[in-house]
């Protein structure tokens, strides 16, 4: 049994813990957040409330820690883990910024300790299918890509002041899967423009951005994104991933190359029958695709056999250095209205680089 204890009794904390708890091989053994809610909580679950993460060191240990703290605890506290030998799933942004991410990581590497960043979404049997029907050539060489985000957050969501603050907003906070997504099925981003706006709610926080990629491999991308539109169009309402969300049949990924395109999640395979002509009949395909699954459910699994030693992780540190490079160069491009090119590149070249699951890719 792999003892794993969760930081942070929040919105995505509370998530993990219940994960903790339905994974097989798997003992929540601690629930660690000061707040009397997350006391409660862990009395329902059934295990130890401690107030801090300090507290949690200074006991019996568990075998990993997931941190789903506030975005500014994430360094000091996967530093704490690092120090203490632990394994630690950090949950996405690995960092504030640049320079606290790769702190993070270095620390991570030098001790020899796993470190995991919490894009759960690259353990969603969805994704891979699709990676691998990109990788066997079924829509020959990517060329272009387009991602929405287009969901309605409720107005008691802002109520809590650090929500409607710089670095809370739907970049920060939501984009980052997409772009994470981005990279795993497309490869590196060289380039970004962006423009933001918070014409709607007027908080000092971006509410929409739009944003222009593009990737090493020539292939060039666009995402679409906003927090305050009521719209199908996002991967928590296609997905079903995630039962807090009413589930819509739509895309939200479209991705094509010069032999056909895919729709995800739907996996809708559209072809022109190898012709390449616009006047030739075009169909789509749709092939058996794989239950979406509860991911985090999945990524518990999966950070269990990195403890055990078993694989390697799956999204590594390093890769949530590289993806939150891209989302700070979109903050940048969208400030300064010129093309800014992410630190990402050698964030995730140096070092240990890209796990085997995320080699290869086109």
């Amino acid at each position: 049994m792999t003892d794993i204890a969760v930081v942070g009794a929040g919105l995505i904390g509370r998530r993990h813990a219940e994960a903790v708890l339905a994974a097989p091989g798997v003992r929540l053994s601690a629930l660690v957040d000061p707040a009397p809610e997350a006391a409660a909580l862990a009395q329902r679950m059934g295990v130890p409330h401690l107030p801090d993460l300090e507290a949690l060191l200074a006991g019996p240990r568990p075998d990993g820690v997931i941190l789903a703290t506030p975005n500014t605890h994430h360094v000091p506290g996967g530093l704490a883990c690092i120090a203490a030998g632990l394994p630690v799933l950090v949950e996405k942004p690995l960092a504030t910024d640049i320079a606290g991410a790769r702190r993070l990581v270095e620390a991570a590497e030098a001790a020899g300790v796993p470190l995991l960043t919490g894009h759960h979404r690259g353990h969603n049997p969805i994704v891979a299918a699709a990676r691998a029907r990109i990788a066997a050539g079924e829509i020959g060489r990517p060329v272009s890509a387009h991602v929405m985000y287009w969901i309605c957050k409720p107005d008691p969501y802002f109520d809590t002041a650090w929500r409607r603050a710089p670095g809370a907003g739907p970049v920060y906070l939501n984009l980052s899967h997409d772009i994470d997504l981005m990279r795993h099925l497309l490869g590196e981003i060289d380039s970004v423009q962006a423009m933001e706006s918070s014409a709607i709610r007027g908080n000092a926080v971006e509410e929409s951005a739009v944003i222009l990629l593009r990737f090493a491999s020539g292939a060039l991308g666009t995402v679409n994104i906003s927090d305050t539109i009521p719209a199908p169009w996002s991967w928590e309402m296609t997905t079903g991933e995630n039962p807090a969300y009413p589930r819509t049949d739509a895309p939200c990924y479209f991705i094509g190359g010069t032999a056909g395109s895919l729709e995800m999640p739907l996996n809708r395979l559209w072809h022109d029958e190898g012709k390449r002509d616009w006047w030739a009949p075009i169909s789509a395909r749709m092939a058996a695709w794989p239950e979406a699954g509860d991911p985090l459910l999945r990524q518990v699994g999966q950070f269990a056999r990195v403890i055990r030693g078993e694989e390697a992780p799956l999204v590594s540190g390093r890769e949530g250095l590289a993806t939150l490079a891209v989302v700070e160069a979109v903050k940048q491009a969208a400030a300064s209205g010129t093309p800014v090119t992410p630190q990402g590149r050698a964030a995730a070249e140096g070092g240990a680089g890209p796990s085997p699951e995320r080699a290869g890719l086109p």
